[in-house]
């Protein structure tokens, strides 16, 4: 037999020749010796052949580092390493046999690869204000999915055709492929090159959706969002996803809340805060006040002598409970103590006197009318 050319010589191109000057010497060469240019030569589809074979090897970058290395040897029978293996060695086999013990094909074994597959899951974002998530709403929402063609009812194939089953994998989505290598020869699994993996031919596809058996469509949900949802939360909306693959499943339909920030009130957990402003006149008398709730208004006393940021709990009055919405939070107060910054000269004087009458002294031991009657001046002098 003869020697085998080198198949850099055989493509014309230098040993570090770049994947696109590899490509360009092939094309040129193919063209010109190819079999439907030169009929009835038989030396021109020797020389095609010997070219196609260069370049399957030079082209992929496993097989040309063998080459590289080893020359033909890497891919003829009983080369390097080939008695440590044992020609004709099958990965398939080894595939079949954990693929039948763990239900997996992890080495290209016979695991079918059109099988039913789930739907992809679509994810969308809301925008809820405090007291939607607080107390729940119903929101309507679009969204752009995968579903199934309704001209051919997701076959694909135009009406009144159908898809055929794939000659060269038999229906499974895939073929197995056998190569030699500096190993010997090694059989792999790998997506059909003729079907794509779906196992079908289709001859007539659907003019509507070009042969996927699906399309895009704009669909329309009423999301019913719970009491006490709060920012960040998913709601899935099970089956309303994109649709699967032979047979598969719907997936689902994933809406996350984001909720936006309340002028006055903060959540934590299910308890809201805020804080609400009182006068130093008022801290130091007491007097009723309205303090604003997500349930609307509510009358709270405040006691004399009240102190710079006091806490005050309303009770029942925040966040429904998620898993049981007649539990509720509650509503935590602070409040706040504003000191005037824009005093009157009368303002001030009644200040000064109010500083400088001891409790003991002999100057404090008014009547009750002169009493009354300075309290009703501080209320309405630092009334806001």
């Amino acid at each position: 037999m003869a020697e085998k050319r080198d198949y850099y010589e055989i493509l014309g191109v230098s040993r570090d020749a770049s994947e696109a000057e590899l490509k360009k010497a092939y094309r040129k060469l193919a063209v010109k010796y190819h079999p439907d240019q030169n009929p009835g030569d038989n030396g021109a589809v020797e020389k095609f052949k010997e070219i196609s074979e260069a370049y399957e090897v030079l082209s992929d970058p496993q097989k040309k580092a063998q080459y590289d290395q080893f020359g033909h040897a890497a891919f003829s029978q009983g080369g390097a390493g080939s008695e440590f293996y044992g020609q004709g060695f099958d990965m398939g086999d080894l595939g079949d046999i954990f693929g039948s013990m763990f239900g997996f094909g992890g080495f290209g074994g016979s695991t079918r690869r059109n099988g039913p597959r789930r739907g992809n899951d679509i994810n969308v974002n809301i925008q809820l204000s405090f007291e939607e998530a607080a107390f729940g709403c119903t929101k309507e929402i679009s969204v752009s999915i995968y579903d199934e063609c309704e001209t051919c009812h997701g076959t694909g194939a135009k009406p009144g055709t159908y898809a055929e089953t794939c000659p060269k994998c038999n229906g499974t989505g895939q073929e197995r492929v056998v190569q030699q290598s500096l190993f010997g020869s090694v059989a792999s699994v790998r997506t059909c090159s003729q079907c794509h993996g779906t196992g079908k031919i289709i001859k007539e596809p659907c003019g509507t959706c070009h042969g996927t058996g699906k399309v895009k469509k704009i669909k329309k949900y009423e999301v019913n969002i719970p009491k006490g949802i709060d920012n960040g939360q998913t709601i899935r909306l099970a089956n309303k996803g994109e649709i699967g693959e032979n047979g598969g499943g719907y997936g689902d339909l994933l809406v996350t809340v984001y909720v936006q920030a309340d002028r006055i009130f903060k959540r934590k957990g299910f308890d809201v805060y805020c804080d609400v402003p009182i006068t130093f006149v008022q801290a130091s008398l007491g007097d009723e006040i309205t303090i604003k709730t997500i349930d609307g208004e509510q009358k709270y006393t405040i006691k004399p002598g009240t102190q710079p940021e006091t806490v005050v709990t309303l009770r029942g009055v925040g966040i429904p409970n998620l898993r049981n919405p007649k539990v509720r939070g509650n509503q935590i107060v602070t409040l706040k103590v504003k000191i005037p910054t824009d005093l009157s000269e009368r303002q001030k004087e009644l200040l000064r006197q109010f500083y400088n009458e001891a409790p003991n002294s002999q100057e404090s031991k008014s009547t009750s009318e002169e009493k009354k009657s300075f309290s009703a001046k501080m209320k309405d002098l630092f009334k806001e």
